[in-house]
């Protein structure tokens, strides 16, 4: 007998159309999508005859019962790996997949380009009050000038929590422009970090010397509401806060009052607690606010890496090579072992 065909799960937010391309070049794989609004039922039917499940990162993308957490894995015995459609794994609980002995993987740095340029758009546009200058001259008159009159990025300094990849592009594009760059990474020795372009110091040392200070680290228990009311008052006054890389990693009551009370000179925010944030949030009523609806990633370059670099990733992983985004690598020699096993119970 034959392998047994290899089928992808995936449910039907947006993906670029060479995932689709990919998948159909590769004999022995098949690509199905669900509707996420289709019957239980049928979604569940399909998941448990999935080999991959392609998953969305964002969580407010995805229905609850849908995450790769326990309790659904305990309903899929044949699944072998779960990928990510971006570099976060919000809706994936990791340590469940190590257990059932499933491998995660992501796209990490598909949209790496993406998010530090638009990490340095938010910078200067929170500097230089674009966003503010727009708004007032749509809707008011009797102002001047000066009343918007930002300030130069030029000779200040940016404080980058977390250099990896991100982070690390954002470093070289603010060097060009003349800043100073600081760096806050437990991962990375110092000189690691200076080798990515930045000084390595303490969060404390980071938060008091900054003129600009943006996030760029993964959402965990560690990092949870890291910045928070004590963090934000270690920020010098007027200085920016950007962050693009997950919801939760600041807590908004404690930027608003940061805001509101004139610390802080200004925020640009991707990403938020709940996406998108309600229409009377808070942060959406200040001035000095810039906000998207987490698009910082979402460009047609990303969005065609990310789906290319899937689908080869899955391609690859069932015909038993390592992945070079694997999430829990120590699970790889598992999942062959399960691959392996399913195959010969086709023979």
């Amino acid at each position: 007998m034959t392998l047994e065909t290899k089928r992808v799960f995936r449910f039907d937010v947006w993906y670029h159309p060479v995932m689709e391309q990919v998948f159909a070049q590769a004999p022995g794989i098949e690509l199905q999508t669900i509707a996420r609004n289709a019957p239980q039922e049928q979604i569940l039917r399909a998941l448990q005859a999935s080999h991959a499940y392609q998953i969305p990162s964002a969580r407010d993308e995805l229905p609850e019962q849908w995450r790769a957490d326990k309790r659904l894995l305990q309903q899929l015995p044949r699944l072998l790996c779960v990928s990510t459609n971006g570099a976060g794994y919000d809706t994936v609980d990791v340590a469940a997949c190590t257990d059932a002995g499933v491998l995660v993987v992501n796209q990490s740095g598909a949209n790496a380009q993406s998010v530090a340029e638009a990490t340095i758009g938010l910078m200067i546009d929170c500097s230089r009050r674009v966003t503010e200058s727009d708004r007032r001259l749509r809707t008011a008159r009797g102002f001047t000038r000066e009343d918007l009159m930002g300030a130069e990025l030029y000779e200040k300094t940016l404080g980058l929590v977390g250099i990896g990849q991100i982070g690390a592009r954002v470093a070289r594009i603010a060097l060009a422009l003349g800043m100073s760059v600081l760096a806050c990474d437990p991962w990375l020795s110092a000189e690691e970090i200076a080798a990515r372009g930045a000084q390595a110091v303490d969060l404390p040392s980071l938060l008091t010397a900054s003129h600009v200070v943006s996030l760029h680290c993964p959402r965990s228990a560690q990092t949870m509401n890291l910045m928070n009311t004590s963090t934000f008052r270690q920020m010098r006054e007027g200085a920016i806060f950007i962050n693009t890389a997950r919801g939760g990693l600041h807590d908004e009551q404690a930027l608003y009052s940061a805001l509101a009370s004139g610390h802080l000179g200004g925020a640009g925010i991707d990403v938020w607690d709940q996406e998108p944030p309600p229409l009377d949030h808070p942060l959406l009523s200040l001035p000095t606010v810039v906000g998207l609806y987490h698009t910082a990633g979402v460009t047609g370059e990303a969005r065609q890496r990310m789906g290319e670099w899937a689908a080869r990733q899955i391609i690859d992983l069932f015909d038993g090579q390592e992945g070079p985004r694997m999430v829990n690598p120590q699970v790889f020699p598992r999942f062959l072992e399960r691959l392996q096993a399913q195959d010969q119970a086709r023979r």
